[in-house]
């Protein structure tokens, strides 16, 4: 069947707005959660009788998602706007600091990326893969949360450190890996508190967004699929809503408990994903 743009008008267009309006919804609520936004997009063509959306709109939600924590984050990219206009001296300008070490956590999952994008394409997007990812780094997440000393904070961020954060964002390309829920991880193994950690987490995700927004516009254009356009600006408006109110929640959370209930969710929704794939 022939991909449509959204008709809203017109029950039999291959992607409704209820469509749109479920995978925005999903992307928006599990982009910042150590949950896997990407994993949970996946699945939706498998559980139901819905074509897969594509990479397409999956980055299109995510753009959208990038608006809200843009929202969010606003203190943050004021400071390191600031920092541009000011003298390079790292120890005076915080603002520059913070945006250079980000720089240095974006550029190796930009470049494994960038090569998977060109060459993998969607070989990784199944369900096998995305069950066992949403449950190994579960795990992981689970024992260095527990352990891991909490005494840092964004402030005390090091080159080194942000480039630690950065290879493990890599494994975020892995369905089910989450980007958050492998960013988080590292942050409190190096032992940064848990609204920090996720704070750094989500300031790389804007760098990361804006490369994956680019990538899939050059590939829209390459592949003649402006037809698409409509989908994608309803889907990021919607994700964009989610998006902010899940990270408003979610802060509050983290400043009085843990990550387990993430933890917890992922090992079901995992297990879950396992039995039925292999049913």
């Amino acid at each position: 069947m022939e991909y449509r743009p959204v008709n809203f008008f017109a029950p039999e267009s291959s992607v409704t707005l209820a469509q749109l309006t479920i995978i925005a919804l999903i992307q928006g609520l599990t982009e910042f959660l150590p949950v896997s936004s990407s994993g949970h997009l996946i699945l939706i063509p498998s559980f139901t009788s819905w074509r897969d959306q594509g990479l397409v709109i999956d980055v299109a939600v995510h753009v959208g998602t990038l608006g809200a924590v843009m929202a969010y984050l606003w203190q943050d990219l004021r400071m390191m706007l600031k920092g541009l206009c000011k003298p390079v001296n790292f120890r005076h300008n915080p603002g520059l600091k913070l945006l250079v070490q980000l720089a240095v956590a974006t550029t190796p999952v930009v470049i494994v990326g960038w090569f998977l994008f060109s060459h993998v394409g969607d070989l990784m997007r199944s369900a096998v893969v995305v069950g066992w990812a949403t449950i190994g780094f579960g795990v992981i997440l689970y024992f260095v949360d527990r352990f891991a000393v909490t005494i840092n904070r964004v402030e005390h961020m090091t080159w080194g450190r942000a480039l630690i954060i950065g290879v493990a964002q890599i494994f975020s390309l892995i369905p089910g890996a989450s980007r958050a829920g492998t960013t988080i991880t590292m942050a409190r193994w190096l032992g940064f508190e848990r609204t920090e950690a996720t704070r750094f987490s989500m300031l790389m995700s804007i760098p990361a967004i804006l490369v994956a927004g680019a990538a899939a516009t050059i590939k829209l254009i390459e592949e003649d699929a402006q037809h698409l356009l409509a989908d994608a600006l309803v889907a990021g408006a919607i994700a964009f809503v989610a998006a902010f109110i899940a990270i408003v929640l979610m802060m509050s959370w983290l400043k009085i408990a843990s990550f387990t209930p993430f933890v917890i969710y992922r090992l079901l929704l995992g297990g879950g994903i396992l039995v039925w794939a292999y049913s």
